[in-house]
């Protein structure tokens, strides 16, 4: 998987480009998943923004009866602890990687790039972002968690120890238990991290509430050009 390259979906942006989002969608999804959130962001700086939404390679995942689909590792059972291949996340990290690198030989400094991620692609965004060498503007995993923390408690960087991390998760999600998600929020909480933590009385989704406060967050990061003056 490492030999390939991700196919992306894009949203260029309307004047000068500043800032960029890497958002990984979930299971069985694709890059269009999210590329409909945008508009509703309200983002401020939206004009300056350079939105990618990579596909997740096509592999067999053994909780679907082995069925191919787009998906970021596979999935082992459907306990809450989920028990998944390692390798398959470590790999992953290795594709996105790239796509950082890709915005920084743009111009764009690493603190200008956040990433984004929901479900399964909530795990690449936590473990990539926490093993990047370079600080990072922030992280947004939504409805996730951290099958890799253990490994992380030695192997993160310290360039992201102060990155902010959004974590938001539904209280009656059937597919990764809130209590996963929030387990690994304690954790890096735990590890000093400057992580903040939502939940909402939802499934394994988004709501309106939610997409308030992932805006909130962005903006308070990426700020429109004209309000720095």
């Amino acid at each position: 998987m490492n030999s390939r390259q991700l196919s992306t979906i894009e949203i260029q942006p309307e004047s000068e480009h500043l800032y960029s989002v890497i958002w990984l969608h979930g299971l069985g999804a694709d890059g269009h998943d999210f590329e409909r959130l945008v508009p509703e962001l309200l983002l401020t700086a939206k004009a300056n923004i350079h939105f990618i939404f990579p596909n997740a390679p096509i592999q067999a995942v053994t909780i679907n009866g082995g069925m191919s689909m787009r998906s970021w590792y596979d999935i082992l059972e459907m306990s809450q602890e989920h028990k998944v291949d390692v390798d398959g996340i470590y790999q992953s990290a290795d594709l996105i990687e790239p796509l950082i690198q890709q915005e920084i030989d743009k111009g764009i400094p690493s603190t200008h790039i956040l990433l984004a991620g929901f479900s399964q692609g909530g795990v690449i965004a936590l473990h990539t972002g926490l093993k990047y060498p370079h600080q990072l503007a922030g992280i947004v995993a939504l409805s996730t968690y951290l099958p890799t923390i253990e490994q992380l408690k030695t192997e993160h960087s310290a360039a992201n120890k102060t990155t902010p991390i959004f974590m938001a998760h539904g209280i009656i999600d059937p597919v990764v238990a809130v209590e996963s998600g929030k387990a690994a929020f304690d954790t890096l909480k735990s590890m000093d991290y400057n992580v903040e933590w939502h939940d909402y009385i939802m499934e394994h989704s988004l709501c309106i509430e939610e997409i308030v406060h992932i805006s909130a967050f962005i903006n308070s990061i990426f700020r429109c050009p004209s309000a720095n003056d």
